[in-house]
Formats: C-alpha cells, sequence, structure tokens
C-alpha cells in the first residue's frame, strides 16, 4: 500500500514504466494531427470560413466545409458538426430517432447503453414523454460474456431470430458505467462485419471518449453511423458546445431530417461565431487526447499501486480515454471526486457532493473543474454511488494540469486512509 512519503517515487517511478506508453501514444497523436492539417489544406480551410451566419444559416461555407472535413476525417461519405446539439446524448437520440420507426428493433451488442438513454430507448421513464418505445421501437439487448466482451454467437442468434426488423445494431464504445473493457477499432469492425453479414441494419457506434485514440475510427473499418459530443475529444477543449455524426451518406441525410426537419436536413443552421472553435478544437483534438491518455496512464499506476482496482491496468493499451478505479466504498468515491476538483484550474473552491442528476438511475457525484460546463474531455471525475463504487476518470488538456488533478486525488485518498475510513 503506497504511503504519502512514497509517493514521489512511485510518481517518478510511474513516468519511468509509461515512457514506452507515451511514446506510442505521441506517434497516434502525430499521425492524427498529420492527417487532419492534411485534410484542412485540402479543402482550403480559411479566416472566411470562420464568418458567422444568423436566421437559417442558408449557404454557409464555413459549417459545410467543416462537415466534409469531419466525413473525411472520419472516414465516412458524410457528416453533421453542430454547435447546438446539446449533448452527446443529445446526438445518439438525433442519430436513433433518424434510423428507427415503428415496428422497427434497436438491438445493443455489447450490453446495456450508458445510463443517459435508458429514457431516450424508453426502459425507464414515464410513458409518453417521446422515448423510442413511445414510438413503437422494440428494444433488445445482448448481454455481454463474463470477460465482458461482445457475445458474437448470442448476437448472430438475435439477427436470426428478429431478421430485417433489426434497424439498427448498436454498439458503445466505451465502458460507460459498466466493469468492461473498451472496444478497439478493430473489434468494432468484426461486430459490424457479422452484422453486415447477416442483416440489412445500420451499425451505429456510440463514440464518445474513443476519438483519436487509435489512428482509425469505426466508420473505415465498416460502422454506418458514429456519433460523438465535441466537449469530449473531438472538441478538443476549444469547442464550446455541439456533437456530430458521420457515415453512410444515407444515414446521414435521415438523421438531417431529424436534426432540423424532413426535406430540409442538414441545409440549414445558423453557426452564430462557434464556427472557430469547431475548427480549432478540432485541429487541437489529436495532441489533447493525447494529453488525457498519458493523465489517464498515470492515474491506473498509482492507484494500482495503492492497492485499488483499475480498468485498464497501468500498462494496457487503450481505445478510449476514460481510467476506471473501484475505490470500494462511498466515502472513499466522493473523497476521489472532491480530490480532482481541488486539483483543477476552475472551482477548485467547490466540495462537490452527490446529487439526483437527471438521465441516471442512481445518485451520481461529479467533479468538473473545466472552463466548459460539462466538457470531459477537461480533467473531470464521475460515479454512481453504487457498488463498487468507481470513479470514472478521464481527461487533462495538458498532461501537466492532468498529473497535478491526479496527485490531488491520491493526497485525498491517502488522508481518508490515515484516519481509517
Amino acid at each position: 500500500m503506497l504511503t504519502k512519503e512514497q509517493l514521489p517515487a512511485a510518481v517518478a517511478a510511474a513516468e519511468d514504466a509509461l515512457r514506452p506508453f507515451f511514446e506510442r501514444i505521441d506517434r497516434i497523436s502525430q499521425a492524427n494531427t498529420a492527417k487532419i492539417m492534411s485534410i484542412f489544406r485540402e479543402e482550403r480551410v480559411s479566416e472566411s470560413l470562420f464568418a458567422p451566419s444568423s436566421g437559417y444559416g442558408y449557404d454557409d461555407r464555413g459549417r459545410d466545409t467543416l462537415d466534409r472535413i469531419y466525413a473525411r476525417v472520419f472516414g465516412a461519405e458524410a457528416a453533421v458538426v453542430r454547435h447546438s446539439i446539446a449533448s452527446g446524448t443529445h446526438a445518439l437520440t438525433i442519430g436513433l430517432f433518424g434510423l428507427l420507426r415503428p415496428g422497427d428493433i434497436l438491438l445493443a451488442l455489447t450490453g446495456k447503453p450508458y445510463d443517459t438513454l435508458d429514457e431516450v430507448i424508453g426502459v425507464s421513464g414515464e410513458p409518453g414523454r417521446g422515448s423510442l418505445a413511445d414510438f413503437g421501437v422494440q428494444y433488445e439487448e445482448v448481454p455481454l460474456l463474463p470477460d465482458g466482451s461482445p457475445d458474437r454467437d448470442a448476437i448472430l442468434q438475435a439477427l436470426n431470430k428478429w431478421g430485417e426488423r433489426v434497424k439498427v445494431a448498436f454498439i458503445q464504445r466505451s465502458k460507460g458505467y459498466l466493469n468492461r473493457p473498451t472496444l478497439s477499432v478493430p473489434e468494432i469492425g468484426n461486430l459490424a462485419g457479422l452484422v453486415h453479414a447477416n442483416s440489412g441494419a445500420y451499425v451505429v457506434v456510440d463514440n464518445c471518449y474513443g476519438e483519436f485514440v487509435e489512428e482509425q475510427e469505426p466508420t473505415e473499418v465498416g460502422a454506418d453511423l458514429v456519433i460523438g459530443s465535441l466537449i469530449k475529444n473531438p472538441g478538443g477543449g476549444m469547442a464550446e458546445s455541439g456533437g456530430y455524426l458521420a457515415g453512410t451518406r444515407r444515414a446521414v441525410e435521415l438523421c438531417g431530417y431529424r436534426l432540423t426537419a424532413p426535406g430540409v436536413g442538414t441545409e440549414i443552421g445558423a453557426t452564430l461565431g462557434q464556427t472557430k472553435s469547431m475548427y480549432k478544437g478540432l485541429f487541437y483534438a489529436p495532441h489533447s487526447v493525447a494529453q488525457a491518455l498519458k493523465t489517464a496512464h498515470l492515474a491506473a499506476y498509482l492507484f494500482d499501486a495503492m492497492g485499488y482496482g483499475t480498468e485498464p491496468k497501468w500498462n494496457v493499451t487503450r481505445s478510449d480515454i476514460i481510467q476506471a478505479v473501484h475505490l470500494g466504498s462511498a466515502e472513499r468515491l466522493i473523497a476521489f471526486c472532491r480530490g480532482i476538483q481541488e486539483g483543477s484550474p476552475v472551482d477548485a473552491f467547490v466540495s462537490c457532493e452527490p446529487w439526483d442528476m437527471p438521465g441516471y438511475s442512481d445518485p451520481v457525484i461529479m467533479a468538473a473543474g473545466t472552463f466548459t460546463q460539462g466538457a470531459s474531455l477537461e480533467l473531470s471525475a464521475d460515479g454512481p454511488i453504487r457498488p463498487p463504487y468507481t470513479a470514472f476518470f478521464q481527461g487533462g488538456l495538458t498532461y501537466e494540469s492532468g498529473k497535478i488533478g491526479v496527485l490531488s486525488a491520491v493526497g485525498k485518498i491517502l488522508a481518508l486512509n490515515e484516519q481509517g475510513n
């Protein structure tokens, strides 16, 4: 068990052991940055594209060019990127309602989706609020195997059982609030191949927290639609709101009709001065993601040394920026989050508390001393107050600041342990 006196030596040992992982992260960041810069040059990005539009936003060149850039970066046929998409859950809702119709089946291939989709799907919440279930969409779920991997045999059985009624095969790349490994891009490609060989369903991926962690994205290996939030990875810490959907031309077209109105789609949408931060955020994104990954590796090493379960382990390559730390008690989970808050650049004086957050089935504690509210690419942590009392930690716009936040959380746990809690 690590002590306060041993902490400086543990940090030095961690950074020495993590050097080859950091070098790999930097290589991926370099490759993704080179790809983005090449596309920027080919799309002739200039200051004129940052000009705001108002009203309907017809013929907004900056908006339309950014859509093309996202499509190319993600290896997709089309994309829609809008600052007006309020959250990742909002973007996912646009995607699901865009593709699904009454009588269709939404089949989750990776177990239960993230908690905030429960009421969107209709597995919780009051009937009549406008969930997929209210509109006659059936939900089916394939549980994960005991090791947390997708059950290919059960997926195939479900596809054969429900046939063409399965319109969306849903994959959640990241672990969410589940204790399971994040799916790599090749693993997602294998699932997409299985679905396409046995059905006509759209393969839709919740890509949140995974963008630019690897050199490929799910749309480059067979996914029909990937969806994410700009205040996570692809916004690079610069975008102050927004989300994106990228995929096949038909899938994005249908989602555009849900975003605005049938027949209108992605042709409208005033940018209101937000375009520059979205371009700039995409430019920064590979580097910012690299900083967050390094911070997550450090956290895993130190909390592993303290005797806490971590997922993934410090010496495992990653497919998203999330680090889970199993703390074993509500007191330690709260202390961890308060440490992250105190080690943040904004609202460091705030003492975070668990609360009944909309969209979640348990009280949740969230630490987010961020420049943009809820921006989880910035240093942040959260977790439901339920066993095994896991903190889900992510972000760090710079490794230096992320390291300070991690050490603040370590200090809180060490102090709690000294008190016998």
